[in-house]
């Protein structure tokens, strides 16, 4: 019944969305951290180094793998069409909604001082906004990336 009324997306633009979205969320998540730091130390350099390690932790262990799996799971799928919010697969929402309510819960609780929340948030936003320009450029280079997975 509710096939009809399904939207549709090709791979090529799931994957244009799982940029859009992850850009988003990085640029977000950055320009909270970006403030946070800012607004509350006058030397922000020793925390921006700090913010540096957050993201390469992040990136190179979580987000980096992230892309990769849901590339391959899109790439391979039989289906000539898609649901328009399978750029993720369930999981992958399940961590989003944690990641969400965790850091809204953790920023409200005022439990954590400012310039150590807005580090983290800093590497954290950073690598975020790098997965998602790592989805577009998947998508620059469909055609090249199509042929790799038909190998």
């Amino acid at each position: 019944m509710f096939e009809k009324y399904k939207i549709k997306a090709s791979k090529k633009t799931l994957l244009l969305l799982a940029g859009i979205v992850w850009n988003f969320a990085g640029a977000r998540v950055l320009s909270i951290g970006y403030e946070d730091l800012t607004l509350n130390t006058n030397n922000p350099w020793i925390y921006f180094i700090i913010s540096a390690s957050v993201f390469y932790i992040f990136f190179k262990f979580i987000f980096g793998n992230m892309v990769k799996k849901h590339t391959k799971r899109i790439m391979l799928s039989t289906l000539s069409e898609h649901c328009i919010f399978s750029f993720f697969d369930l999981k992958g929402y399940i961590i989003m909604a944690i990641m969400i309510v965790g850091g809204i819960t953790l920023r409200n609780a005022h439990i954590i001082n400012p310039v150590y929340l807005g580090s983290f948030y800093l590497g954290l936003g950073t690598a975020l906004l790098l997965a998602g320009i790592k989805f577009l450029q998947l998508v620059l280079n469909f055609n090249s990336l199509q042929l790799a997975y038909e190998k």
